[in-house]
């Protein structure tokens, strides 16, 4: 539904004080304060965020049916299950590097849409997203080609050798290739959130994990016309399936829907408009980014410990997924009210949207905790089902039980991240991130993972072995210390002035 009508212009919110009183009323979905709808705004957050939660939900079963594979094929050499898990550890790994290059289009233009479409100005919003479809084209083709060619090194600099490294560059190369779909098809969802539309990105991005689950089977095992392609066949079926998405998000927009219309005029570069996007954007590229690569930092130290203690830390990784994607979904949400309420100069709901988004989130996630505890030896046993992987399971166990006490915090992490992305508000959680990695989750990993630590000059340092028990006590350590510099920043309220 094309909703251009319900909107009127006003003036560029770019040269405004957002967080200046106003008596232009807001978007129509929201209310002053003491009101009805005022004191249902947590339906509002629910009802943007479960689409979310939904479209991820399906993402992750097609992550977890991929992990299944990696544990119950049957290689010549049984030896090598341990391998094909340790690879897709890695793989797991720089596929979050691929959706954090996505955040130097999807944040500005969630932040901007979100704003523009606050200030009912559906036509600046369309403007917005074209631009938005033409960053995400330039920055997929960039990607490409840095990730072919930058590939082979990356996998040894992650101390991923021998089958396992080759299984893992085989993987990720289908990926690299048609990345530009996922990149464009990623903005382009990205913008109909910020108009607060995240039930399209559902049946979408849902179709794409529902069609990707026989893509991915049939070109992994050969059934019917697809060809046995192995491995590699499980990421070119999720590649292929991003290439749909992309055409089906691509019609979306021309078509219209959430007051946004993709049209040729608007593809046209508008170097004013780009500039605010990636003035937005760029930050909070940098601080995935970085994070990313302090992840892969992280990853090496875990490579270190062995093949089974990368298997273990992948499947873990997975099954946690459950919780972090619940904060990502509650953080979408609070993403878009943010925007919107501050682009309708309503600061006072702004906060209230991102209160409740942390509330409800925090509540979801430690449920997802308890299910961890409880169930960790259930979970860790369907993805590894052979006697040879034992030693991935007695590795994995404790750490999914450990992890289960971080989700609390880990909600105020993921919730406020994107509420305060919402706000424009990128640079200071940028040096969050490099706090919580360089002071604190790194420099405890290497002390309490390794036997030694190698510090060059300085000599080799004891370290406390507790293997990956250890390097997620670490990670445990720094969801923490991120989590009380969020909750500070958002309660300061210093981001309701930012300027966009």
């Amino acid at each position: 539904m094309n909703e251009e009508s319900a909107f009127r212009p006003a003036p560029d919110i770019g040269d405004v004080e957002t967080g200046a009183a106003s008596s232009e009323p807001g978007p129509a979905h929201f209310e002053a304060p003491g009101s009805a709808a005022h004191d249902t705004t947590w339906r509002t957050v629910l009802a943007l965020a479960w689409p979310v939660l939904a479209q991820q939900l399906l993402i992750l079963a097609v992550a977890l049916s991929d992990q299944f594979l990696a544990g119950h094929f049957q290689p010549e050499d049984p030896s090598r299950h341990i391998a094909y898990q340790s690879a897709q550890t890695t793989a797991i790994y720089l596929s979050w590097l691929v959706n954090s290059y996505t955040v130097l289009v999807t944040v500005g233009s969630t932040a901007l849409v979100a704003r523009f479409i606050g200030a009912r100005d559906p036509a600046s919003a369309s403007d917005v997203t074209g631009q938005s479809i033409v960053l995400g084209a330039i920055l997929g083709v960039a990607g490409t080609v840095a990730g072919l060619v930058g590939l082979r090194t990356l996998i040894e600099l992650l101390e991923l050798r021998g089958y396992a490294g080759e299984l893992a560059v085989g993987y990720l190369e289908p990926l690299i290739v048609l990345l530009v779909f996922q990149v464009v098809e990623t903005a382009g969802n990205a913008c109909l959130v910020g108009a607060g539309d995240t039930r399209t990105g559902l049946w979408v991005l849902g179709g794409v994990a529902i069609i990707n689950l026989p893509l991915a089977w049939g070109l992994f095992l050969g059934v019917g016309p697809f060809p046995a392609l192995g491995f590699a066949g499980i990421a070119l079926g999720t590649a292929l399936s991003h290439l749909l998405g992309c055409v089906v998000i691509l019609v979306v927009l021309v078509r219209g829907r959430a007051g946004l219309r993709l049209t040729w005029r608007g593809l046209a570069p508008s170097w004013s408009l780009l500039r605010r996007l990636l003035r937005i954007s760029v930050p909070a590229g940098i601080d995935s980014l970085s994070g990313v690569v302090c992840q892969l930092w992280f990853l090496s130290i875990v490579n270190r410990l062995g093949e089974a203690a990368a298997g273990a830390h992948g499947i873990a990784l997975r099954i946690e997924a459950l919780g972090y994607l619940s904060g990502a979904a509650f953080g979408t949400a609070a993403m878009a009210l943010v925007g919107q309420n501050l682009g309708a100069r309503r600061p006072d709901l702004a906060a209230r949207s991102g209160w409740l988004a942390l509330r409800l989130g925090c509540l979801v996630m430690s449920i997802m905790g308890l299910l961890f505890f409880a169930l960790a030896h259930q979970l860790f046993a369907v993805f590894c089902p052979h006697a040879v992987q034992r030693p991935v399971v007695e590795a994995g166990v404790p750490v999914l039980q450990l992890i289960a006490f971080a989700m609390p915090p880990l909600s105020c992490t993921m919730v406020l991240t994107f509420a305060l992305r919402g706000a424009g508000d990128t640079r200071v959680p940028l040096l969050f991130t490099w706090v919580g990695f360089l002071v604190v989750r790194i420099p405890l990993a290497y002390f309490l993972a390794l036997e030694e630590i190698d510090l060059g000059f300085l000599g080799v340092w004891p370290g406390c072995n507790l293997q990956l028990f250890g390097a997620w006590l670490a990670m445990f350590a720094d969801i923490l210390v991120r989590s009380t510099f969020f909750l500070v920043r958002f309660a300061s309220g210093r981001w309701e002035r930012i300027r966009v």
